[in-house]
């Protein structure tokens, strides 16, 4: 449990002073409030989705309908939280005068805390409707991001998120499984800290 001093404080995991306007690629995980696995599970190493994961996979997929800015690259539904590769366009990149919040501190629009914003407040919506849960956590408030450098990063990072169903039960975010603080990859690597910075106890009370 967090000290008293930092319960109900908000930490920012984003990179400092970074533009996330800018043009390039994002290796994107949002994971479940409390890590509850809502969306479905694996079987034989394949994740067979539920009505929710479903309605997930979806709307990560309408991203791209409504936006024209961002392209989307590898994505995968897990039991407990999403992977995906965000790409915003060389032309959103450019228009770079508007800052990355407005003046109320809110994520300004085309931004990337916007896109996945949206993208949750979606999901989570029409997962609530379906389940008669209106008002319900879905997600962890916050989300995960990794800045890709490379085409041949990009490349890694596709590989890695193909392969996660099959990883499984060595997955950070696996409530059951074998993982050890030990990454087994360099991605994995994002998690263990992610988890470090965000505790259990920092996701209730957020229905976004």
């Amino acid at each position: 449990m967090a000290p008293d001093s930092q319960r109900g404080q908000r930490r920012s995991i984003r990179l400092r002073g970074f533009d996330y306007r800018e043009a390039g690629a994002y290796f994107i995980t949002v994971c479940t409030a409390n890590r509850q696995c809502v969306f479905g599970e694996i079987v034989d190493g394949a994740m067979a989705l539920n009505e929710f994961g479903k309605i997930v996979e979806e709307e990560w997929y309408r991203t791209a309908i409504l936006r024209s800015q961002i392209s989307l690259d590898a994505f995968v539904v897990m039991p407990n939280h999403v992977h995906g590769v965000i790409r915003l366009d060389e032309e959103e990149g450019k228009a770079r005068l508007a800052p990355t919040v407005d003046r109320f501190g809110r994520p300004a629009a085309g931004s990337l805390s916007t896109i996945v914003g949206a993208f949750k407040s979606a999901s989570t919506k029409r997962i609530n409707e379906m389940r008669f849960t209106l008002g319900a956590s879905i997600w962890q408030r916050n989300y995960f991001e990794h800045i890709i450098r490379d085409e041949q990063e990009l490349n890694r990072i596709g590989e890695y998120i193909v392969a996660n169903p099959a990883r499984w039960s060595e997955d950070a975010n696996n409530p059951n499984g074998s993982f050890s603080v030990q990454p087994q990859s360099e991605f994995d690597e994002i998690f263990v800290g992610a988890r470090r910075a965000l505790p259990l106890s920092a996701t209730k009370n957020k229905s976004q």
